[in-house]
């Protein structure tokens, strides 16, 4: 994973350099939903040719994270508690099923990439809990690193890229929210840690419901969302 994007790897054509960035915007927030796409702009802030730019707003019309309006052009998908939702439900699924499969196979190299991806968070956590706000993007990759860090024995690299993508769209609403519990979700990190070196996944999938339920209603709390 690099800082532009969380769930796609780098390339060195334009056209993907353009995708990974645009993509990374919506799942960022600074693409906010609804927005207009205008491929004249997004061709001065991306620097990608207007055919090259339909071609990627398709994909992302593909993955939901842009909605075509017809004859209109196209404009960042909007969010609904529906939606978040459903997404949450999604990858508390996806997850878990991870994690039973990663348990069982993870070796010490995962225990060891575990671990490394709790620290890197935990210390993030703790900036954030000090009232520091000036790292969120930050905060919210290496919390993608931790949970892919969790899966990542699972043995099916399907499985970790379907969850890739919904974590990025549950993490999209977080970043609308700008949702952040505090002691609450690091705390259940941590339980998720203590869950993967022991390999209790029955109780993992307990703390992870409750931290992606706790974390859906903390971004609805903020009233961000309609």
């Amino acid at each position: 994973m690099t800082d532009d994007t969380l769930a796609i790897p780098q390339s060195g054509t334009v056209g993907e350099s353009a995708y990974q960035k645009i993509r990374s915007d919506i799942v960022f927030g600074r693409l906010a939903p609804g927005k207009k796409l205008k491929l004249e702009r997004l061709k001065a802030d991306y620097g990608a040719s207007v055919s090259t730019l339909r071609e990627i707003l398709n994909r992302l019309q593909s993955e939901r994270l842009v909605v075509a309006e017809g004859q209109k052009g196209f404009e960042v998908a909007p969010v609904s508690i529906a939606n978040l939702r459903e997404i949450a439900a999604l990858r508390q699924l996806l997850e878990c099923r991870a994690l039973e499969q990663s348990f069982r196979a993870g070796d010490m190299e995962w225990e060891g990439r575990v671990v490394a991806a709790h620290h890197r968070l935990a210390r993030m956590e703790e900036r954030m809990a000090q009232g520091d706000r000036s790292h969120t993007e930050e905060w919210k990759r290496y919390d993608w690193q931790f949970h892919q860090a969790l899966i990542s024995a699972c043995g099916s690299a399907m499985l970790i890229d379907n969850h890739a993508a919904v974590f990025d769209k549950y993490l999209r609403y977080q970043m609308i929210a700008l949702s952040y519990r505090g002691d609450i979700a690091a705390s259940e990190h941590a339980e998720l840690l203590e869950c993967a070196l022991a390999r209790d996944a029955a109780r993992a999938c307990e703390v992870l419901r409750r931290h992606v339920a706790g974390g859906v209603e903390h971004a609805l709390a903020t009233g961000t969302i309609s």
